[in-house]
């Protein structure tokens, strides 16, 4: 009676290919969550934003909780009240990483930002202007 299984050389050759793909695919999959967590943040800080627009436009003022909020969401900028009876908000990257915000991303978000706009130059205020109509009572 002849048994049939694998070899034990066939168990090692898959064994080794098998590493050399995850060798591969291992730094591909952080290196994309890494770009997501960037993606994330711009995402974030643009979103507050325009929230923060609409409101203003809408309601010709800010509420008293919606700059901590737009701060709240956005891990990597600070987002300031410069002049709320005029609709003016600053924003800026952090000065230091944070648990939430860390280095490699702070640094990354950082480029990101100023190549979009977002921020002139890293560790300066960007001032935004929205205007108010009060449309909405």
């Amino acid at each position: 009676m002849k048994r049939s299984g694998f070899t034990m050389i066939e168990l090692i050759f898959v064994i080794v290919i098998l590493g050399i793909l995850a060798a591969v695919a291992i730094p591909k999959l952080a290196a994309t969550r890494d770009d997501a967590k960037i993606a994330a943040e711009m995402t974030n800080i643009a979103q507050a934003l325009q929230n923060l627009g609409a409101e203003y436009t809408a309601k010709g003022a800010f509420a008293t909780n919606s700059i901590s909020e737009a701060n709240t969401a956005s891990k990597c900028f600070t987002i300031s009240d410069v002049n709320a009876s005029s609709g003016v908000v600053g924003v800026v990257n952090l000065a230091a990483a944070t648990a939430e915000c860390p280095a490699a991303t702070l640094t990354a978000v950082t480029a990101k930002a100023i190549a979009n706009g977002v921020i002139t130059t890293a560790g300066t205020v960007k001032n935004y202007s929205f205007g108010g109509t009060s449309i909405v009572p």
